[in-house]
């Protein structure tokens, strides 16, 4: 499993998908947003949390479709799929490496990039722990619609369809924590409604997601 992690890494890096795409696009939303809303500061830390939450939704989208991409185009699928390893260690494993490429870059510069929003002091905290319990759910969710749509031809935007509202509840009470948090309100029950989002689709998603590339190989 540990080989495999590391395969998954460099090649998510040699192919253009990993830590740099992802927090390039990350750095354009947070800089675009300011001219678009304009320089208010009251304005932009009211709305930071939740743009920064739609900058790393959006960011990880970006890379999902090639989560399994690769591995179908040279055949490496087939033999995943016939290894010891049981298919639902090999979604995990997939899940986990395009979070430590996509999520975790994300996750590390938020509160960097919330400088540029105004976000409140108070925020910052909370914007990060919103993302690293948050992030997590988007990788696991996106590595099922990247099953649903493994070697189908520009399935990238059937991808975006399928996903993006699946992420919706992990982005409403993710952005809320983030909003709670830097206004200085309680934050207990999104951020519990988030943990459980998190570790029902990292208990559930992996077998719906071999169930569905076993069907797809036949």
């Amino acid at each position: 499993m540990i080989a495999l992690l590391l395969r998954d890494l460099r090649l998510a890096v040699r192919a253009g998908g990993g830590f740099g795409l992802g927090l390039a696009f990350f750095l354009i939303v947070t800089v675009l947003i300011p001219f678009g809303v304009g320089p208010e500061t009251g304005l932009l830390s009211r709305i930071a949390p939740g743009i920064l939450w739609i900058g790393a939704l959006l960011a990880c989208l970006l890379s999902l479709d090639r989560i399994f991409a690769l591995d179908w185009e040279d055949g490496s699928l087939d033999l995943l799929a016939t290894a010891p390893l049981p298919m639902e260690g090999i979604v995990t494993i997939k899940a986990l490496a395009h979070w430590i490429t996509t999520g975790l870059p994300l996750v590390l510069a938020a509160p960097a990039l919330g400088v540029l929003l105004s976000l409140p002091p108070s925020g910052y905290l909370w914007v990060l722990v919103s993302l690293a319990l948050g992030t997590p759910a988007l990788s696991v969710i996106g590595t099922f619609g990247a099953a649903l749509t493994v070697g189908l031809k520009r399935g990238g935007l059937l991808l975006s369809i399928l996903v993006l509202p699946l992420y919706v509840p992990t982005l409403i009470f993710g952005a809320e924590v983030a909003r709670r948090g830097a206004e200085g309100l309680a934050v207990q029950t999104p951020l519990l409604m988030l943990a459980g989002i998190s570790f029902g689709t990292l208990a559930l998603l992996p077998f719906a997601s071999a169930a569905v590339l076993r069907i797809n190989l036949r």
